[in-house]
């Protein structure tokens, strides 16, 4: 959908504060996000709940259903209906407004995904600052991107993004007519894989650092060496299966005529 309006809705005072650091945090959000993420794993000591390993693996296995679930709602938003992400010289584009697939639900699902695996990825760290520095800190940042990419679409779209956001929510999945969505619109599996396994991979791969980190810090260290024989298997499988993935890609077969 398109729109000849060349002005939408004003911004309110807050979007308009927000949009500063969001169109930086938009631009460098991949160098940030790891440097942040990694920053907070060191600084800050993983916790056991209870001060009990074993407590700790069932918070582990939420954390992974969290990002899980994360991954699985990016993935079923590029399956239906692909949105450039980067931008443009690192600044925010769109050459149309999406409105089908998942975004007739909800304005930013991919956001809604990637907060979730952030929840999923603080959770199994379970440290102080992950929770009161790191989990604060997606939230704004996503609110803060979402001011400026809202800003843009108004300016570009107009009375065609108003009358878009009045209808769908910003984050919130609205669940009315949610399967005829997903009836209607064909899965493109191939586009999903091709498009997000950096992402799966770069989770999945962080996941196994909080926790190796998480039993050094809690005097673990030698269970680990014990297991070493199992953590070399998990890691390298991923490492494996993150090359194998990359190779179908660049060879061309996990494109749609493939």
């Amino acid at each position: 959908m398109t729109s000849s309006v060349a002005s939408g809705a004003a911004p309110s005072r807050f979007q308009t504060f927000a949009a500063i650091p969001g169109r930086w945090l938009f631009r460098w959000r991949n160098l940030v996000f790891p440097v942040v993420f990694l920053a907070l794993l060191f600084v800050g000591r993983p916790m056991f709940p209870f001060g009990s390993p074993g407590a700790d693996l069932w918070m582990d296995a939420l954390g992974i259903a969290i990002a899980a679930l994360g991954q699985l709602v990016r993935t079923g938003v590029v399956g239906l209906a692909y949105v450039v992400r980067g931008g443009v010289d690192g600044k925010v584009h769109a050459d149309e407004l999406v409105t089908h697939g998942l975004f007739a639900h909800c304005r930013n699902p991919l956001y809604v995904g990637n907060l979730l695996v952030f929840l999923g990825l603080f959770t199994v760290m379970n440290s102080w600052p992950g929770w009161l520095v790191g989990w604060p800190a997606a939230i704004f940042t996503y609110v803060a991107i979402v001011s400026a990419e809202e800003m843009y679409l108004s300016r570009k779209f107009g009375a065609a993004y108003d009358e878009y956001r009045r209808r769908v929510p910003r984050f919130r999945i609205r669940w009315d007519g949610l399967g005829a969505t997903l009836r209607r619109h064909g899965f493109d599996g191939r586009r999903a894989i091709r498009k997000e396994y950096g992402q799966a991979f770069a989770w999945m791969f962080g996941i196994v650092a909080v926790m190796l980190r998480e039993r050094f810090a809690n005097g673990l260290g030698h269970e680990v060496r014990e297991d070493a024989a199992t953590w070399s298997a998990v890691t390298g499988s991923l490492v494996a299966a993150y090359w194998v993935v990359r190779f179908l890609k660049k060879t061309g077969r996990l494109n749609a005529n493939a």
